[in-house]
């Protein structure tokens, strides 16, 4: 039986062998840091280099009117747009607007579902980024009576 030690050691010995082939990443860092770091919902959709959004019914996003605790906000988000690229999660009164961003292509659907953290009460917006470089947005405010940023 090992001991913890040596699983440690073993554990530092896989870490550095995938370092050095650059499979295990140094950094957890964003793929985007612009978009990641825009503080509104139009610069982080302009950081991915679509255009201004437009309101649309073909963005689908859902959203409980009040959560009670925003360090848990459950998100989802759908799109029925043809050749859409990106999916954005966006919370307008966050420090950082951007909350996630999904990327599709054509043998994904573009639905996802994820929890995010709200500050307090704020639009929440939906983008879909289609692949001519349009964006179209659904967006719905969400009461937030707990703030999960430390409120």
């Amino acid at each position: 039986m090992q001991n913890r030690r040596e699983t440690l050691k073993q554990s530092l010995a896989v870490a550095g062998l995938l370092g050095a082939t650059g499979l295990f990443p140094q950094y957890a860092l964003a793929a985007n840091k612009a978009a990641f770091d825009a503080k509104s919902v139009a610069d982080a959709v302009k950081a991915y280099g679509a255009s201004a959004p437009v309101e649309s019914k073909d963005v689908t996003l859902t959203a409980p009117d009040i959560a009670e605790n925003g360090a848990v906000v459950p998100l989802a988000v759908s799109s029925t747009l043809p050749g859409v690229k990106s999916l954005l999660m966006l919370v307008e009164k966050n420090p950082s607007a951007l909350s996630a961003k999904f990327d599709v292509n054509d043998s994904v659907e573009p639905a996802f579902s994820t929890r995010v953290k709200m500050g307090q009460t704020s639009d929440v917006y939906a983008v879909a980024i289609t692949a001519d470089g349009k964006a179209y947005y659904a967006k719905k405010e969400v009461k937030v009576t707990l703030g999960g940023c430390g409120g």
